[in-house]
C-alpha cells in the first residue's frame, strides 16, 4: 500500500501505539515515526523494538513537523497533552486519538488545536489486557473496527485517516460522538466494570476460602480476570469521562439482574432457558461477524 503520511507522531507508547507503529511499518504507510513517552525506559524500549525512528521526552518535540499526530494516552490526559502540543503543530496536520470515550475527548482537546489543524477523533475497537511498548503486535487491528467521529472535519483528511486504518487491517465506520459513547458503554465500559466487580467479590471470598477461588478458577472466572487485568489508569478515566452513558447501562443491567434473581428464586426455568438461548445467539453472532474466535485463548497472539 502507498505511503500515506510523511511523519507520524505517537504521543504515548503503549499497546495501541506500538501496534500502530508495527502495522504502519509492515504496510509502508508512514515514512517516519516519532514517539513520546515520559518514561526513559519506555522510550528506550520503543527504539530497541524499532517502533519509532526517534523518541522524545517532550511531546512538543515529537510532534514537530508531523503531518499526523496520534494521542495514545489515557482519556484524562488528553486535554493537558493537547495544550502542550497545540502551539507546535504543523499547519494542515491531522490530530487523532485512540480513546475509548469521544465526547469528553472532543471537549478536552479541540479548544487547544490551532486553526488549520484537522481534528478527527478515533477509537480502534481492539486491545488485550497487556500494556506497554512490548505488548504490541502488527495484527492487533486486523478485522477489527475503528470508529471515527469527525464532527465536520475536512473530508480529504478524514479519507486519508480512514485509508491509514484500513491499511492497518481495520474496518472503519463514522459515528456521532454521543452515540459512540452509548454504544461503547454497552459493549466495553459496563462489561469491564462488572468484571472488576466480580473479581473484587472473588477476592473477598478468597480471604475466607484460603485461595481456593484462585486455585480452582474455571473458564468463566478466567475470562473475567483477563479483562479485569486491564490498565487501571485508563479505565478510571473512562468511567469518569463517560459517566452518564455507563450509569444508564448499569441501571439496565441491574434491572436484568433482578429479573434473573427472581427467576432463580421462584424456580422459573422457562424464563432462564429462554433468556440464555437468546443471549447465546448474540454470542454466536459475535463469532460469525469475525469479532472473536473459538480458538484457544480467543486466538490472541502470545505476548512477546
Amino acid at each position: 500500500m502507498a505511503q500515506l503520511y510523511r511523519r507520524v507522531a505517537l504521543i504515548g507508547l503503549g499497546l495501541i501505539a506500538s501496534s500502530m507503529a508495527l502495522a504502519m511499518r509492515r504496510a509502508g504507510l508512514a515514512a517516519q515515526i516519532t514517539g513520546h513517552a515520559p518514561s526513559a525506559q519506555t522510550r528506550e524500549a520503543a527504539l530497541e523494538l524499532g517502533l519509532v525512528d526517534t523518541a522524545h521526552d517532550s511531546s512538543a518535540a515529537a510532534v514537530a513537523g508531523a503531518d499526523l499526530v496520534v494521542l495514545c494516552v489515557p482519556v484524562g490526559a488528553m486535554g493537558p497533552v493537547a495544550e502542550a502540543i497545540g502551539p507546535h503543530l504543523a499547519p494542515g496536520a491531522t490530530v487523532t486519538d485512540v480513546g475509548s470515550v469521544k465526547q469528553a475527548v472532543i471537549a478536552a482537546v479541540a479548544p487547544h488545536l490551532p486553526e488549520g489543524v484537522h481534528f478527527i477523533p478515533g477509537h480502534p475497537l481492539a486491545g488485550t489486557e497487556h500494556s506497554g511498548p512490548r505488548a504490541g503486535f502488527a495484527e492487533l487491528f486486523e478485522n477489527r473496527w475503528c470508529l471515527l467521529t469527525p464532527e465536520g472535519a475536512d473530508r480529504d483528511a478524514v479519507e486519508r485517516l480512514r485509508a491509514l486504518w484500513e491499511g492497518m487491517g481495520a474496518h472503519v465506520e463514522q459515528m456521532d460522538a454521543a452515540h459512540h459513547d452509548l454504544v461503547l458503554a454497552v459493549t466495553s465500559h459496563a462489561p469491564h466494570l462488572i468484571a472488576y466487580t466480580m473479581v473484587g467479590v472473588a477476592d473477598d471470598l478468597r480471604r475466607v476460602t484460603d485461595s481456593e477461588i484462585i486455585k480452582y478458577s474455571a473458564a468463566g472466572f478466567r475470562d473475567f480476570t483477563r479483562i479485569a487485568a486491564s490498565d487501571p489508569t485508563m479505565w478510571r478515566d473512562v468511567f469518569l469521562t463517560n459517566r452518564e452513558a455507563t450509569l444508564e447501562i448499569l441501571g439496565r443491567f441491574t434491572e436484568e439482574l433482578f429479573a434473573l434473581q427472581r427467576a432463580i428464586r421462584t424456580g422459573d426455568g422457562e424464563h432462564l432457558h429462554a433468556y440464555f438461548t437468546r443471549t447465546r445467539a448474540i454470542r454466536r453472532g459475535i463469532i460469525e461477524a469475525g469479532q472473536d474466535t473459538d480458538a484457544p485463548d480467543f486466538g490472541r497472539v502470545p505476548r512477546r
